[in-house]
């Protein structure tokens, strides 16, 4: 596990980056949220097609590749953004988001697999916790330095200084463990079928489950960031602004980490946090905005940590070439509803009409369902296990 948070620590820097910077840029050129939309739109497709690409490709190839590819996609979008002119700005963006997209979904792709196949029990639970930490130490300091060096040289000096953290990410590639798929006997695709993968209740339950997160994932990520660009244009408050948040985060995770509390009710709590934050952004006024971003984050602390813990605990009981396909699928789902949602926020135009109302109201109902999705998946796995012990009792 140490190998793979160290790989962890090397991409949430450029991820990072590009998740505060590179949505900066392209916002900086027109205050559009459409502009914004588009590129994550795009990114989002791109991530998917990854996915099940490298997925597939490790029944061939070892994850070490496949994070060596992850880096050379990091090189090209820093690249693209150094050089690319287009006077189609559609298209120009449309360029930027695809090696984005290919970058994330090839890494997200070897971790989730790499994870399943290495880890045991408390390891999901010590790998999210702790990478969550690293996370958000980098969250604290990454933007401000990142901040400093757009206002000394520039956005083409940062992207420039992204190149090292693109070569480091390389050189630990050569480091992580060798896990590949090529000694299962069967192949990723051969047995895909929807019905075939999802093949009993407790796992049936992931999928309402994954098509509502993956709405309240996009409502969080992409509006977390236009509500920071709206509270300042400056890039050193917006740097500031993101350290709060992550203190925040922070604090969120002492208590977890101190409280005896069971993992659902810290889901429930997450869930609910997330959905007052959610709400605080219709007062129309900069304090609540950034309010509803610390509720969001916060929130999505606890619902993050504790919902990929119960999927991950549950994939792992599955042979590896089960885990590819089931973690395959859980991710085009969340792609399939963060598209969805991408689409319809391309005609919001500010956050008082009424499609950025339902926006809200599908994103609090989403938030609040997923408990309801966990506990249901919960109970038909024990209801399975007693069904399993009955004859061994007779």
């Amino acid at each position: 596990m140490r190998k793979m948070l160290m790989m962890n620590a090397s991409a949430t820097v450029i991820f990072n980056y590009i998740g505060i910077f590179v949505n900066l840029y392209i916002w900086e050129q027109g205050h559009r949220i459409f502009d914004v939309a588009w590129f994550n739109l795009i990114m989002f497709l791109a991530w998917g097609f990854a996915f099940a690409t490298s997925s597939r490709l490790l029944s061939r190839y070892t994850t070490r590749l496949m994070i060596q590819t992850t880096a050379i996609c990091g090189g090209l979008t820093f690249l693209l953004l150094t050089t690319l002119t287009l006077d189609n700005r559609l298209l120009w963006i449309a360029i930027l988001a695809m090696p984005v997209g290919c970058m994330w979904g090839t890494y997200a792709s070897t971790q989730n697999i790499t994870l399943t196949l290495i880890g045991k029990g408390r390891d999901f639970e010590q790998y999210f916790a702790t990478s969550s930490i690293v996370g958000q130490v980098i969250s604290i300091i990454n933007p401000v330095v990142s901040a400093l060096v757009i206002q000394w040289v520039g956005y083409n000096g940062s992207f420039m200084l992204m190149f090292v953290f693109v070569t480091i990410l390389m050189v630990v590639s050569f480091f992580i463990p060798k896990v590949t798929l090529s000694g299962q006997s069967e192949t990723v695709f051969l047995g895909m079928g929807f019905r075939q993968v999802f093949s009993y209740s407790a796992l049936r339950w992931m999928i309402p489950s994954c098509l509502a997160a993956g709405i309240v994932l996009q409502f969080h990520n992409l509006f977390t960031l236009i509500f920071t660009f709206s509270v300042s244009g400056d890039k050193l408050v917006i740097a500031l602004l993101n350290v709060l948040y992550t203190v925040s985060t922070m604090l969120a995770m002492v208590f977890y980490r101190k409280l005896r509390i069971p993992e659902r009710r810290w889901l429930i709590i997450g869930v609910v946090a997330m959905s007052a934050g959610f709400l605080f952004p219709l007062l129309q006024v900069s304090v609540f905005l950034v309010l509803s971003n610390i509720m969001m984050t916060i929130g999505m602390f606890y619902f993050g940590t504790v919902w990929n813990t119960e999927h991950f605990r549950r994939i792992s009981q599955h042979s590896a070439i089960e885990q590819a396909r089931i973690l395959i699928w859980r991710e085009w789902l969340l792609i399939v509803s963060r598209v969805v949602i991408l689409i319809w926020i391309l005609g919001i135009e500010n956050f008082q009409g009424v499609p950025f109302v339902l926006l809200l109201v599908i994103s609090i109902a989403g938030a609040l369902a997923i408990p309801i999705f966990s506990k249901k998946a919960k109970q038909a796995e024990e209801a399975a296990s007693v069904i399993k012990v009955q004859p061994a009792d007779v």
